[in-house]
């Protein structure tokens, strides 16, 4: 069974190495490694206020004065397949974000940004449950079955200093 894991964990790994390659290559302002890593039509979804568009600002370049900084420093990374969820605050801890990258092949082919949000990543499949006890599939029902889905919750994020603050609550699906 370790043998069956490995090719998975693997692939975790190197989803991670890419985003975090992608930090540091923003970090150090190597736009070369940018547009390696980052699909050419990266889909974008953001979540907070339009003047905190600080990351898209820094990857399409609207911000290149040297006045500009937005430090990318991740407080946690973790990795379900595809998705590289990394959570990180700016240095005031003023401001808390979320990003949640999808890497393909090694290149990273979507991005959603969460700022000031809380956000919980959870995993949606169908529920192990048997039917009830008096089911029965023979019975004539205008409704039809209705399949239950269970969404396990697998990530949230946490505030180091927002404790007293209100932040709205998302949840992400994988």
């Amino acid at each position: 069974m370790a043998n069956t894991q490995e090719p998975l964990v693997e692939e975790t790994n190197k989803n991670q190495e890419v985003v975090l390659a992608l930090y540091e290559a923003l970090n150090t302002r190597d736009v070369e490694t940018v547009h390696k890593i980052l699909a050419s039509d990266l889909e974008w979804w953001f979540h907070g206020p339009p003047t905190h568009q600080f990351l898209m600002r820094l990857l399409t370049g609207a911000s290149s004065d040297d006045s500009f900084r937005f430090e990318v420093d991740p407080l946690s990374v973790t990795t379900f397949g595809p998705t590289v969820i990394v959570e990180g605050c700016d240095h005031s801890r003023s401001i808390s974000w979320v990003h949640a990258w999808t890497v393909t092949d090694g290149i990273i082919t979507q991005v959603r940004e969460y700022l000031n949000t809380s956000l919980t990543v959870t995993r949606l499949g169908n529920s192990t449950q048997s039917p009830p006890s008096d089911y029965n599939p023979s019975s004539s029902s205008s409704t039809g079955e209705i399949t239950s889905v269970h969404c396990p919750s697998v990530w949230e994020s946490s505030f180091s200093n927002r404790v007293g603050k209100s932040v709205p609550g998302l949840v992400l699906a994988i």
